[in-house]
């Protein structure tokens, strides 16, 4: 990913210097495996494990002779380990390490998205009890429906945010595994107990049945995991930028001193981080594509995969941390205009109230087709004219209902009164906290 919208600390987990790491790691425990059923001797394993880190640019040099990135590892991670080095690679084929070193960074990495999506759902739920009473028309279709609360809004974000939780730890538990169990997953020169070693060093699953590779549905469901919690943040920007709209104009970005909303027009303060969010939840779902697409290999494997992983998976995992991160800070930051959205409610005339009365009207004996037909009418005159929906309603005969039955159809309280339940509800809602 472009540095613009890279983090430091998941760009560290996706650096060329931390993936040599772990290689160097992976093919250090498979040694020390060895020397533990006693074939390979002792001091090779050291050797393996005190070996100076593999250069990058010595790596790359070494690559351009060799033309397979791990074999120039390995010639290079030899060499550096000296007397005992020939045991680097034994009995290995390069998805061995390839897919076991990634089933690490993948566990890390789906780490700190965790960590992130659960200050997020923090943040949120926080900002929901701030609000559970901030009143503020509901819109179906971009048109007025009825009244709801700002912080009503933010709970279903809340909740949408732990749904993502548990789907991104789902999908982490899925690829962090590893193998080493060779060329076509049969253990042919590698017995199980050096797979058992190094996944249990390092934290991993164990491929049950693989073939060369540990299998890319896991992938897949960890990139559509990461694509339905960038679609959540989507859906939540979108929302924001409905509202900060100037005709609307109830929320707005922060906007700090000094920024700019426009290189031309000094009066602009536009929903830019939300707006970004749109864009970049797009390039998860393209990544999650992809994904789907790598599962299908030939026989026991093919690399058709191998090339576009290079770019989703640390790409859709850098995005998504960036996308957690400002979207956490936009929410902090973000301007509630309380009374922005009473003047609103208030423009609608009454409308909102609409089916308050239609129910009352039923109460009262008429049939629902009687009593929609009554308050469609008046909702109508109301829409185009000047009059507020009551005062037509209490002028109509057909209306028989006490002043005091039709006033208290147009009163937020009624329509509020039972979302006690969904904060509750909230107020329980923990997310699980998933183990490093």
């Amino acid at each position: 990913m472009i540095p613009r919208y890279s983090l430091p600390e998941m760009s560290a987990i996706w650096s060329e210097e931390r993936k040599l790491a772990v290689w160097q790691e992976v093919e250090a425990l498979v040694v020390e495996a060895w020397s533990e059923l006693g074939v390979a001797p002792p001091e090779a394993a050291a050797a393996v494990r005190r070996a100076a880190p593999v250069d990058p640019a010595a790596w790359k040099e070494r690559e351009a002779i060799t033309n397979h990135d791990l074999a120039a590892f390995v010639d290079l991670l030899a060499e550096n380990a000296g007397p005992g080095g020939e045991w680097a690679h034994y009995g290995l084929t390069s998805s061995d390490v390839l897919d076991t070193a990634q089933g690490v960074l993948l566990n890390e990495a789906a780490g700190l998205l965790l960590e992130e999506t659960g200050h997020l759902f923090t943040v949120v739920k926080a900002k929901a009890f701030e609000h559970r009473d901030t009143v503020m028309l509901g819109r179906t279709h971009g048109i007025w429906a009825e009244p709801t609360t700002f912080g009503l809004k933010l709970a279903t974000w809340a909740f949408e945010l732990a749904r993502d939780h548990d789907r991104l730890t789902r999908a982490r538990n899925a690829v962090a595994v590893g193998k080493i169990s060779g060329a076509v997953g049969t253990y042919a020169h590698t017995p199980p107990r050096i797979e058992e070693y190094v996944c249990g060093q390092l934290g991993l699953a164990i491929e049950p049945a693989s073939s060369q590779v540990t299998h890319r549905d896991r992938h897949a469901e960890f990139l559509q995991a990461i694509a339905l919690t960038g679609a959540s943040i989507e859906r939540f920007a979108t929302e924001i930028r409905h509202l900060q709209r100037s005709e609307v104009s109830e929320v707005q970005e922060p906007f700090r001193a000094g920024q700019k909303g426009s290189s031309a027009m000094p009066h602009k303060r536009n929903p830019i981080l939300s707006e970004r969010m749109t864009g970049m939840a797009r390039l998860l779902r393209g990544y999650a594509q992809t994904g789907l697409e790598n599962v299908a290999l030939w026989h026991e494997r093919d690399i058709s995969h191998s090339s576009a992983e290079r770019v989703i998976i640390p790409d859709s995992c850098t995005v998504l941390h960036y996308m957690l991160v400002k979207f956490a800070g936009l929410v902090e930051g973000l301007v509630v205009r309380a009374d922005r959205m009473l003047v609103n409610l208030d423009a609608t005339q009454g409308l909102v109230f609409s089916q308050a009365v239609l129910l009352a009207l039923v109460e009262q004996g008429l049939s629902r087709d009687q009593a929609y037909r009554i308050v469609q009418r008046n909702a109508t005159s109301a829409w185009g004219g000047s009059e507020h929906l009551l005062d037509l309603l209490q002028a109509d005969p057909e209306v028989a209902l006490s002043r005091e039955v039709l006033t208290a159809c147009f009163s937020t309280e009624r329509f509020l009164a039972n979302t006690a339940v969904v904060f509750e509800r909230l107020e329980a809602l923990e997310l699980e906290v998933p183990e490093p």
